[in-house]
């Protein structure tokens, strides 16, 4: 077994990856892109998110897209945003992780966060903001495990449920 680690997108976890992506779409979870579209334009989904890294949409910030893979198997994606605007202040911050279902309650969350605040502290980040729902446990857990101080508990406009802000002093 080889050790987890973060990386870029990468067409070689093609497979692994719509695997997955078939998990979170069984979980009536919403798909950037629609299976079929994912399978037969995989190379553009990639472009599309290098791009954000240097060339966002208008209202985004620039961020990298980062692929956790144990034993050449993607197993989550970690969302660096490589600066905060208003909107991601409020709610979604520098980091935003997900964990296919068949890998979660694994510790790989953990291990996915941690990976991805070493990231942040690589590109000059020294404090990294990280919310998530008042009634997610597991991300609670995670976030609290890595070191995350509790700002505060608000509502958005994008959920009705409080979110926790932490912060991650590197």
């Amino acid at each position: 077994m080889t050790a987890p680690f973060l990386i870029r997108a990468e067409m070689r976890y093609k497979d692994s990856y719509v695997a997955a992506a078939r998990e979170f779409e069984s979980e009536k979870r919403p798909l950037r892109w629609k299976l079929e579209m994912l399978e037969e334009h995989f190379d553009e989904y990639l472009q599309i998110l290098h791009e954000k890294e240097f060339d966002p949409q208008p209202g985004f910030v620039p961020q990298t897209e980062y692929w956790l893979i144990v034993d050449n198997d993607y197993v989550g994606t970690l969302s660096l945003r490589h600066v905060l605007n208003e909107r991601l202040r409020e709610w979604g911050g520098h980091i935003g992780y997900q964990i296919r279902p068949s890998r979660r309650r694994q510790g790989y969350g953990l291990i996915q966060c941690r990976l991805g605040l070493d990231k942040a502290c690589e590109m000059g980040i020294e404090k990294v903001l990280i919310t998530c729902d008042d009634t997610n446990i597991g991300s609670i857990k995670i976030i609290e495990g890595c070191g995350g101080v509790l700002q505060d508990k608000i509502i958005t406009v994008d959920s009705p449920i409080h979110q926790r802000r932490y912060w991650v002093t590197l």
